[in-house]
């Protein structure tokens, strides 16, 4: 009885979910960016993740005074929200000419052109969904780990968003657990590439320092760029004021245990997103309880 209530309250907030992203989807990617961040902003404020955005940031940025702390992340709240409100139309951002423009591509041309296989990393920062299909449509097959949304008809209508704006068949999204892992060791072993979001805690995983705090931290993706000898590719995303997408592939980083150990390397990594949130703090994801 309990799983047929649950059911029908997931079946409701998928419906409504449903009719909501069908209307938008006539509408302008603007404008419904634009509705998403007006509507996160003033009900994000009710939730628990309010405190926690409130309180990460605060230990982050601890020389801001409360007002600056509460303006970052209402703004973080709407990049939340035109980040949800553009999955619907995830499709036409990566098609769209002049959506997304791409800097540092020169640092990755020759990995593009010898279809190398390389683990690309990024944050949940502007909007992290346009990542996988990028490097898709720039003809490099990712795997991709996703995390389970608790409502699986939304979670399936999200997945099916998500799947629809690749072009490559050899591309793929598997949700995060066991099977992940297996999904992902197989693509490497085919030669293909990996999309990883690296900025949050992982209870399975090693303390490393993230903004002079030791945290639980997922390293695994190292151990298998060492082992198969994979380029990890920073890949900064920024929000830019017209809804527009600033992507920079930065160097690559050579993984050889000879030189840098698993823990050092990830030090070093978290050196470089710490960057990117300090540079656009008001476009992280601050509602994760990273610092707990």
């Amino acid at each position: 009885m309990r799983n047929f209530f649950l059911n029908t309250r997931f079946y409701i907030e998928y419906t409504l979910i449903r009719l909501v992203f069908f209307i938008l989807y006539f509408v302008p990617i603007n404008i419904s960016s634009k509705f998403g961040a007006i509507l996160f902003r003033f009900f994000g404020r009710f939730s628990k993740s309010h405190v926690t955005a409130i309180k990460n940031c605060r230990y982050v940025l601890p020389d801001l005074s409360e007002k600056e702390v509460e303006k970052i992340v209402f703004k973080s709240w709407e990049n939340l929200g035109k980040n949800i409100f553009e999955i619907g139309k995830l499709k036409k951002i990566i098609n769209q000419k002049d959506k997304i423009e791409i800097h540092g591509f020169n640092n990755i041309t020759e990995i593009t052109q010898k279809k190398i296989p390389s683990i690309y990393f990024s944050i949940h920062h502007s909007n992290w969904e346009i990542c996988p299909p990028l490097l898709n449509k720039l003809g490099i097959n990712v795997g991709v780990i996703y995390r389970h949304i608790n409502n699986h008809f939304i979670n399936n209508f999200v997945l099916d968003q998500r799947s629809h704006s690749l072009k490559l068949n050899r591309s793929f999204y598997t949700r995060k657990g066991k099977q992940s892992a297996k999904d992902i060791l197989e693509t490497v072993k085919n030669k293909n590439s990996v999309f990883l979001l690296i900025d949050q805690k992982d209870s399975a995983g090693e303390e490393v320092v993230l903004f002079k705090k030791r945290i639980k931290t997922q390293i695994g993706f190292l151990k298998i760029a060492r082992k198969y000898k994979m380029p990890l590719i920073p890949m900064e995303n920024k929000r830019l004021n017209n809804n527009s997408f600033l992507i920079t592939f930065h160097k690559p980083i050579f993984h050889k245990k000879a030189e840098i150990s698993d823990l050092n390397m990830m030090h070093e990594i978290h050196s470089i997103i710490e960057k990117w949130i300090l540079k656009n703090p008001t476009q992280w994801f601050w509602q994760h309880n990273r610092f707990s």
